[in-house]
């Protein structure tokens, strides 16, 4: 939870802390009586032992727990009466982790364990073997280091759950803007293109049944029309999307070019690879940079074939879009709102996109998204 401006990363303050703990426990159990034969070697290294095991104690709470226990036990049993400072720290990170009850297991056979050992390894008055024990591990320090943990335990949690409260917050905000959005595009924009759309159609179906000629302009406006209507209408189920539908992906691409088909342009579909499942968001780019290019290809190349080619790959899913239309490697087309957002779905994605002029003549959009191997 260290979020200030000089808070220092986790790795270095635990072995700060570790480090810490463990010279206090050799500089304690060291400026005591000296002890006989090997005992205070062993014991030297035990709380040494004890006080670094700190350092992992967010990774493996329990086993730093079990060793700082065993260090305790092993100190005691060499004559150390140091308190078993590692031992509550590992209490205080393992009950923090949310592991209490292996926590209370632990420490109520870890203060049994003292008084044994030290009933055995020792001489002398019960009454002096029981406070050696006690000495080793303070039950009031220990229910201390148990109630801190706990109450960091509560207070990230509560944080965790404020933040999760926020998030939620945030996204039916953003959910009730986008109905709204779509509500005003409806009311204002639907009825007056589907005048548009009517009276044109109905102008050129009275000029065909009267034998006379057409004119380019009222095609145009008819087309325009059509296609303002499609696209208003993909953009208003896009902006009502609650997540409660499937988005499109990959599956409504075969039906996304029948619909170009009909509208006259030849347009063909070609799969390759082994086709396999892929990541939710790879989907919907794919189909949105389908949908783009197909509609560019309409509004602007004045092509009559287009090629669309998904390409399954072990790692990735590649995209193809190819037109025969106007566009010349001297002069493409000025990139507009729809590249820019294509580009902006790739590179989310991590993937790489490429567009421009064809040497043969037409445009073309290239797309490679990884799927991280899915499948």
């Amino acid at each position: 939870m260290n979020k200030g401006r000089f808070a220092l990363p986790a790795p270095v303050t635990d072995w700060a802390l570790a480090v810490g703990v463990a010279a206090l426990l050799l500089g304690t159990g060291l400026s005591g009586p000296p002890l006989s034969g090997g005992h205070e070697l062993s014991g030297s290294v035990l709380l040494a032992v004890g006080g670094l095991a700190l350092a992992a104690r967010r990774r493996a709470p329990l086993v730093v727990l079990a060793v700082t226990g065993l260090s305790a036990v092993g100190c005691l049993a060499a004559g150390f009466e140091v308190l078993a400072v590692s031992y509550l720290v590992a209490v205080y990170g393992a009950v923090r982790a949310g592991h209490r009850a292996v926590a209370v297991v632990a420490s109520v056979g870890l203060v049994a364990v003292l008084h044994i050992t030290a009933l055995v390894a020792h001489d002398g008055p019960a009454r002096e073997v029981v406070a050696q024990a006690r000495n080793t591990l303070e039950i009031a320090w220990l229910i201390a280091a148990f109630a801190a943990g706990e109450a960091v335990r509560q207070a990230e949690r509560r944080a965790d759950e404020a933040e999760r409260t926020r998030e939620e917050a945030a996204r039916r905000r953003a959910d009730e803007e986008r109905l709204r959005i779509a509500r005003e595009l409806h009311d204002s924009l639907t009825h007056q293109i589907s005048v548009i759309k009517v009276q044109s159609e109905v102008a050129v179906h009275v000029a065909r049944h009267r034998g006379e000629q057409v004119s380019e302009a009222l095609l145009a406006i008819q087309e325009a029309g059509r296609e303002a209507s499609r696209e208003l209408r993909v953009t208003l189920e896009a902006l009502r999307d609650d997540d409660t539908a499937p988005p499109h992906g990959l599956d409504h691409i075969s039906s996304l070019v029948e619909g170009f088909r009909r509208t006259g342009l030849e347009t063909t579909l070609t799969i390759e690879g082994r086709p396999h499942a892929v990541p939710a968001a790879v989907g919907r780019t794919a189909h949105r940079i389908v949908q783009e290019s197909l509609t560019n290809v309409a509004r602007h190349a004045a092509a009559t074939t287009v090629s669309v080619l998904i390409d399954y790959r072990p790692d990735a899913l590649a995209i193809r879009v190819d037109d025969n239309g106007r566009a010349t490697p001297p002069s493409g087309p000025t990139p507009g709102l729809g590249l820019i957002g294509m580009r902006e779905r790739v590179t989310a994605l991590g993937g790489r996109l490429r567009t421009g002029p064809r040497s043969a003549g037409g445009f073309t959009v290239q797309a490679e998204l990884p799927t991280n191997g899915a499948s």
